[in-house]
């Protein structure tokens, strides 16, 4: 499998299409060929969230293809090497995007539904040996420590969501026919608000 991933800060748009371009090249890939399109459907930043899919959709209407949403929690979860996982990206405003993920019989079960909350409010998990990943852990680590002191064995703050996570995820929800037409396909934001007015800055 080839994949190509980059921070680029506020670059998606300039350079995602070169991107998948380049991927194709190594993989001697036709767009017309593949079996279906998967994007990190959120949640995330409102712009990224809306680029990934709106470029997943531009590309699978043009080739007719089916797509797929994965969500970028369940990628960090799947990329992190333990069978409990707790997710937290940071959602900026003194929030967190949070998940919360269990490996049982070889397949992933949602624990706690993606949410936005406060990182001293996260919805509680049972039990210990718990791993936590993401950039919410580095933003509000205090806090997401306090709120699991019973619960965390260790933490990667540094971890992100990849594409070949996202991958991994879709190709068995392709296999098992649950690709859906690309113009249904939706971002997952949690938040409708994205900024916070110069009143509530102070």
């Amino acid at each position: 499998m080839h994949d190509r991933q980059e921070l680029v800060g506020q670059k998606h748009s300039e350079i995602l299409l070169h991107m998948v371009n380049e991927v194709m090249r190594l993989g001697g890939m036709k767009l017309a060929k593949l079996d279906g399109i998967a994007f990190g459907a959120g949640p995330g930043s409102f712009t990224g969230v809306r680029i990934a899919c709106g470029v997943a959709q531009g590309l699978a209407l043009g080739a007719n293809l089916p797509v797929i949403g994965v969500s970028t929690l369940q990628a960090l979860a799947q990329d992190a090497g333990h069978n409990k996982i707790i997710t937290a990206l940071d959602a900026r405003m003194a929030e967190v995007y949070h998940a919360a993920y269990e490996i049982r019989d070889g397949e992933w079960h949602t624990l706690s539904e993606p949410s936005l909350c406060l990182p001293q409010s996260a919805p509680p998990v049972e039990g210990d040996r718990w791993f936590g990943v993401g950039s919410g852990f580095s933003a509000h680590g205090d806090l997401l420590r306090a709120r699991y002191a019973e619960n965390l064995a260790a933490i990667n703050e540094k971890a992100v969501p990849l594409a070949s996570a996202i991958v991994r995820l879709a190709v068995p929800l392709f296999e098992a026919g649950k690709g859906m037409d690309a113009a249904a396909a939706l971002p997952l934001y949690l938040r409708d608000k994205v900024a916070l007015k110069t009143s509530e800055r102070q």
